[in-house]
C-alpha cells in the first residue's frame, strides 16, 4: 500500500461513495465534492408531502456482495435496514398471473422446489424454465455473440406464458432495458450470480429505510470520523493538472485545492467536461438512457396487502404500466398506507403525464387487487428519473475506470463490467476506480 495521499472524488453518487469509502479505509485522506445538498445521486430520498420518499423504489439482491459489504462497513445493520425475502414471483390473485416462491433449499434445490410449487403455470410453462436454468448452467452463464434478451429466449424455447410473466420482467427490472433490446449476456451475467450461486445470492432485498440513509450517509459519517472531508453543494467546474497531482476548482471565490489523486464519479457527460483538454484514453460511446417512474400512493393507514411485494403484469394496449408494487407500511411503520408502484423502462408511460399515469395506475391495481379502497389514494406522488440507467444493449462498449493518466480514474455504473446500471454496478465500479489509485 502507498502512503497515505489526499484523494479527491468528484460526485457523490453510490460510485463515488464507495470509492471514497475505500480509500478512506485505506487510510489515504478523502474530500468528496457533491454538487448537489444530498448524497445518493439517482439513489437517494427526496421530501414530498411532509414525508421522506427515495426517488426510486429499489430491489437489491444478495449477490450484492460488494454493496453488502460496503454498508456493514459503514455500520449498516442489514437484518434492521432491509427486508430479506426469498427469490419470487407473486401476482396478485386476480390477475392471472402465477405464484413462484423459492424455498429456503440449498441451490439448485430451491429452483426445482420453486418450479414444482409454483401455480399458474402449466407443465410446458415448467419445463421451459427448467431447460433454461439447466442450459444456462451448462453453457457457464456465457455466450459466444451477445444478442438480446428475446432471442436468447427464442433460442432457448421459453413459452410465451413464462417471458410475459417470468423473464421480461427480471430483464426489465434487472436491466432496466426491454428484452427486445436488452443485453442476454449481461442479463445472463446478473443470473449467473443470483440464480446460478447459493441460495441466499437469489434472495430479494427490500430497503425498510430510505435509500440515503441505506448508504451514503453514513458513507459520509465514515469519511468525517477518519479525517476525510464532504463538501455538498460543490460543483467542481475543472480539474487541472500539475507537477506531481492536481487541482480541483470548484468555488470562483477560493484558490483551487491541491490533490495526489482524483476520481471522477459524475455521470458520463459530467466526466468527459472534466476530461476534456486533458490527454486521456476514454472513449465514451453515445449512450442511450432509460428513465424509471415511482408513482407513490398514499392510503389511510389501515389499508394494507396481502405481501410487502407483488409483481403487475404491465400492458400497454390495455393502459396498464406497473411493474411491481410495494406495500411500504410493511417495511415501515412510519409509511402506513403508502404503496409504491414501479415502472421501468418508462418512455411510453411518462409520455401520458404524471395524472393520466396516476389514474392508470389506480385503475390498473383497482382490478387485480379486487380492492374499491384503493380507487381514492388521499394524495399522490410521481417521480421519474429520465436519465436512471443507460440503455443496456448488446456488445454496448463500455468505458474502462483506467484513464490513461496517472492519478486519474473514473468511477459509475456505466463503466466497463459485469453488470447493468444497478446500486452492486456502481459500488463495484467505485471500488475499482479506488484500487487503481492505492
Amino acid at each position: 500500500m502507498r502512503p497515505s495521499r489526499r484523494i479527491a472524488i468528484v460526485g457523490g453518487g453510490w460510485a463515488g461513495c464507495a470509492a471514497a469509502v475505500e480509500l478512506t479505509r485505506q487510510g489515504h485522506a478523502v474530500t468528496l465534492y457533491e454538487a448537489s445538498r444530498a448524497l445518493g445521486g439517482r439513489a437517494r430520498h427526496i421530501e414530498a408531502n411532509g414525508k421522506t420518499l427515495d426517488n426510486g423504489q429499489h430491489i437489491l439482491l444478495g449477490a450484492y456482495r460488494d454493496t453488502l459489504r460496503l454498508m456493514r462497513l459503514v455500520g449498516i445493520d442489514l437484518d434492521r435496514a432491509m427486508l430479506r425475502l426469498p427469490l419470487q414471483m407473486r401476482y396478485p390473485p386476480h390477475s392471472g398471473g402465477m405464484d413462484f416462491v423459492a424455498p429456503r433449499l440449498p441451490a439448485p434445490l430451491h429452483l426445482l422446489g420453486a418450479l414444482w410449487r409454483a401455480s399458474g403455470l402449466e407443465k410446458d410453462d415448467k419445463l421451459a424454465l427448467a431447460r433454461f436454468s439447466s442450459t444456462a448452467r451448462w453453457m457457464g452463464w456465457r455466450l459466444h455473440t451477445d444478442c438480446t434478451v428475446s432471442e436468447l429466449l427464442d433460442r432457448f424455447n421459453q413459452t410465451d406464458r413464462v417471458i410475459r410473466l417470468m423473464w421480461r420482467p427480471l430483464c426489465i427490472a434487472a436491466l432496466n432495458t426491454v428484452p427486445e433490446h436488452a443485453s442476454a449476456q449481461v442479463f445472463l451475467n446478473v443470473l449467473r450470480d443470483s440464480l446460478g450461486a447459493r441460495r441466499s445470492a437469489s434472495d430479494m432485498l427490500i430497503p425498510r429505510v430510505d435509500l440515503s440513509a441505506l448508504f451514503p450517509i453514513r458513507a459520509a459519517a465514515f469519511i468525517e470520523q477518519r479525517n476525510g472531508s464532504v463538501r455538498y453543494g460543490a460543483k467542481v467546474e475543472k480539474i487541472l493538472a500539475q507537477r506531481g497531482g492536481w487541482r480541483i476548482a470548484h468555488d470562483p471565490q477560493s484558490e483551487p485545492e491541491s490533490f495526489d489523486a482524483v476520481v471522477i464519479a459524475t455521470s458520463p457527460w459530467q466526466a468527459a467536461r472534466l476530461l476534456e483538454g486533458l490527454q486521456h484514453t476514454v472513449q465514451f460511446p453515445a449512450f442511450t438512457y432509460e428513465p424509471i417512474t415511482t408513482c407513490y400512493l398514499q392510503y389511510g393507514s389501515e389499508l394494507t396487502l396481502a405481501q410487502p411485494l407483488f409483481a403487475l403484469a404491465d400492458d400497454a394496449d390495455a393502459n396498464e404500466w406497473g411493474q411491481f408494487v410495494f406495500d411500504r407500511g410493511q417495511l415501515n411503520a412510519g409509511d402506513a398506507g403508502m404503496l409504491a408502484v414501479v415502472v421501468s423502462a418508462s418512455h411510453a408511460a411518462i409520455s401520458l403525464g404524471n395524472e393520466t399515469l396516476t389514474q392508470a395506475i389506480i385503475a390498473q391495481l383497482v382490478r387485480v387487487f379486487q380492492m374499491p379502497a384503493l380507487a381514492s389514494p388521499q394524495w399522490t406522488r410521481v417521480i421519474s428519473e429520465k436519465r436512471a440507467t443507460f440503455s443496456c444493449t448488446p456488445s454496448l462498449l463500455r468505458p474502462d475506470n483506467e484513464t490513461g493518466i496517472d492519478g486519474l480514474a473514473i468511477a459509475g455504473d456505466y463503466t466497463s463490467g459485469d453488470y447493468p446500471a444497478t446500486l452492486e454496478g456502481a459500488v463495484r465500479s467505485g471500488l475499482n476506480a479506488a484500487r487503481l489509485l492505492r
